[in-house]
């Protein structure tokens, strides 16, 4: 089934902004962005299928843009929490399905909730625990948290477990740490195909609660 193409809209084009609205466009979705910085938007023109030089505290001048045609937003905007919260109240008033919010602080943050922001990130802190994961544990490639308390990690296998499989790494028949997947670089390892043994730095993606998958990788 293809995959249903999505818009959105980025207000802030900041190293942050400009990033995820890059990587956005480059899955092929329609992406708009938005700044008041004129050589911010110059240097996204190139990128971005519509780069606009626009107040998002101006509601009409949103409306006038088109936003309200657009599925999701994200407001990227730095340290001016003010015009954070209004473009957020703005793209509310837009009727806009999804609103993402960047905050610069913890009061920011609850303000942001407030005023209905679907998600708001605080992207130091999200980042700071997510390194702080990795190198806890070396074997850790890579960690997303699912809220919840529940996490998927992936890592990666070392030699001293060459020609291990699923069943002597104690992942089969258990609920957690649960084996959602199994890769060797770029392949899709069969993970239901009793014959599978791994090799050193395949890629088990686990999922499970953090101090479960937190002793398994101790274990390895």
């Amino acid at each position: 089934m293809a995959r249903t193409e999505q818009s959105f809209v980025v207000i802030g084009l900041g190293a942050f902004g400009a990033a995820v609205a890059s990587e956005l466009a480059r899955f092929g979705n329609r992406v708009m962005g938005i700044d008041l910085d004129e050589r911010r938007v110059a240097q996204m023109v190139s990128v971005l299928p519509t780069a606009l030089i626009l107040d998002a505290t101006d509601e009409i001048a949103l409306r006038e843009a088109g936003v309200d045609r657009y599925d999701v937003a994200l407001v990227a905007i730095g340290q001016n929490i003010e015009a954070s919260i209004l473009a957020t109240m703005n793209l509310r008033l837009l009727g806009l399905e999804t609103v993402w919010v960047k905050a610069a602080s913890r009061v920011h943050h609850r303000i942001l909730v407030k005023i209905g922001a679907d998600r708001v990130i605080l992207p130091e802190q999200e980042m700071g625990r997510h390194i702080a994961q990795m190198l806890n544990n070396p074997v850790v490639q890579d960690y997303v948290s699912l809220g919840n308390g529940f996490n998927v990690v992936s890592i990666e296998l070392p030699k001293a477990l060459d020609g291990a499989t699923p069943k002597s790494l104690g992942l089969v028949g258990r609920e957690e740490p649960r084996l959602m997947a199994a890769m060797r670089g770029t392949q899709q390892l069969d993970i239901a195909n009793p014959d599978l043994r791994f090799a050193p730095n395949d890629k088990l993606i686990l999922l499970g609660r953090r101090v479960v998958l937190q002793a398994f990788s101790d274990g390895l």
